[in-house]
């Protein structure tokens, strides 16, 4: 298979960029911090495992992202990979508003909210920020983390909610 340079204009880039990240297949995940005794989230794709030593994560927030302002006041956050049942919560958290935990069961844990029910839980301080265009790049030191037993993540592709299957279940 071969790839064809094609000449794109400027304007015609950005739309095909977007569509060609839209075949990268990302995990679901809602980040959340806290305010004081108030809870903040934000439904995200661009989540990494960035370092084992040490234990870094890296996350992508929009620069216009509410969530984004709270945690580098709090300088914690959670980062709540959902599991292939929550594509609700994935939703719920993708709007903007104060009223996004209202129908979500989460408790506190590390300081930071934690979602009931997602695959894998994070909890982070913040370790650095760097600058991504219109996004800001967070470095979280991994403080805490656990994975439930059985779960399938959520994942985001060809711009619809899926999950993970073994190529040899597939092929069946």
């Amino acid at each position: 298979m071969s790839l064809t340079p094609m000449s794109v204009s400027p304007v015609d880039l950005s739309a095909t960029f977007r569509d060609a990240m839209a075949h990268v297949c990302a995990p679901v995940s809602v980040i959340t911090t806290m305010d004081g005794d108030r809870p903040h989230g934000t439904t995200v794709s661009a989540v990494m495992s960035l370092s084992m030593d040490p234990l870094l994560v890296a996350v992508a927030l929009a620069e216009s992202s509410a969530c984004l302002r709270h945690i580098r006041a709090a300088g914690t956050f959670g980062v709540n990979i959902l599991d292939s049942a929550q594509e609700d919560v994935a939703m719920r958290f993708a709007t903007k508003g104060d009223d996004k935990f209202d129908a979500v069961d989460w408790s506190l844990s590390a300081d930071v909210p934690r979602i009931t029910g997602a695959a894998v839980w994070t909890a982070c301080t913040l370790a650095g920020v760097a600058e991504g265009g219109d996004h800001t790049i967070l470095i979280g030191s991994v403080v805490d983390v656990e994975t439930r037993a059985g779960a399938a993540p959520l994942t985001y592709h060809g711009r619809r909610f899926g999950t993970h299957v073994p190529l040899a279940e597939a092929r069946r």
